[in-house]
């Protein structure tokens, strides 16, 4: 009898685990961000604080899977801040496609970030500096959203702009093999080839064609009931290709509620490294990707 209420005492506490607030992961983020801070000034590096939120602050209502997709790009650019200092490339952690992600997910990623900057400060020898947790309030998870990308953009500043069309051309080869897999989980034969490539694209250009393709996705969202986001606030004008790895990384965590719709529990394949792409190559990729998703007018197998 007492094993059977200490069972039922363990299932109930697992049963009602408290959610983790966006104030409690905010909190995680601003630690973040001072290590950021932290290694700029180390480094000798002037950041552009106010700059960068100018830049990147939106207002859209973003989901979780948005949020924790740009943790993943915080990973990978740690990754490269590894390789500058000669410390190997380890791959960022990804997971199954997941219709609703949760925000404790979120809050997941921020401890692998934290673990990450601890592992390079002690590997270089940086000294500690034990920066206290603040306790905020009335934070919502926009606020974390917004946190989190000016810490990737910060990283842009350590990394000294390396995110190169090469980087992003990675990135999209990863939604090449989801929508291949949709497209064969449909019964939908492909037969597009990528068309020829147009001489002095820019990564505004470029960026514009990852907007399609949200909006494309929007579509299907919208036909098949799954929660949609409004991307337009992303668009700025004269986009880097930071910012186009970045909407890459929307389409990414978008085309997730669609793969987890269909019943698709492959994870996204890992990025592949290329070394001499341009701006161009990543646009033609980005083009045949459009045309790939354009193939699809249903979420509905059999139809």
């Amino acid at each position: 009898m007492i094993k059977k209420f200490i069972v039922i005492a363990l299932i109930f506490n697992f049963a009602t685990a408290k959610d983790i607030t966006p104030n409690e992961v905010y909190s995680e983020v601003m630690l973040i961000t001072d290590e950021v801070h932290y290694l700029l000034k180390h480094f000798g590096i002037k950041h552009d604080h106010e700059g960068i939120i100018k830049r990147t602050k939106i207002e859209t209502k973003v989901k979780p899977r948005n949020t924790w997709q740009i943790t993943y790009e915080i990973m990978v650019k740690i990754n490269l801040l590894r390789e500058e200092y000669n410390l190997p490339f380890i791959e960022p952690i990804n997971m199954k496609p997941i219709l609703n992600l949760n925000s404790n997910l979120v809050y997941e990623q921020t401890q692998r970030v934290i673990t990450e900057i601890n592992i390079f400060k002690h590997r270089l020898k940086i000294e500690e500096m034990n920066f206290k947790q603040k306790i905020y309030k009335n934070k919502t998870p926009l606020d974390v959203f917004n946190t989190l990308t000016h810490i990737s953009v910060s990283l842009d500043e350590l990394n000294k702009g390396i995110v190169t069309p090469s980087f992003v051309f990675g990135e999209n080869m990863r939604l090449y093999d989801d929508i291949s897999i949709i497209l064969q989980t449909l019964g939908i034969e492909d037969k597009t080839i990528p068309k020829a490539k147009v001489v002095g694209q820019t990564p505004a250009m470029v960026f514009d064609i990852g907007m399609d393709i949200l909006e494309k996705i929007k579509h299907l969202q919208i036909s098949s009931g799954i929660d949609f986001v409004d991307f337009n606030e992303f668009k700025k004008g004269d986009e880097s290709p930071s910012e186009v790895f970045t909407i890459t990384q929307m389409v990414i965590s978008e085309i997730q509620t669609i793969k987890a719709y269909l019943g698709i529990d492959i994870i996204t394949a890992a990025a592949t490294k290329y070394n001499t792409k341009t701006p161009a190559e990543v646009g033609q990729l980005m083009s045949w990707n459009l045309r790939k998703l354009n193939l699809i007018t249903t979420l509905n197998k059999g139809r």
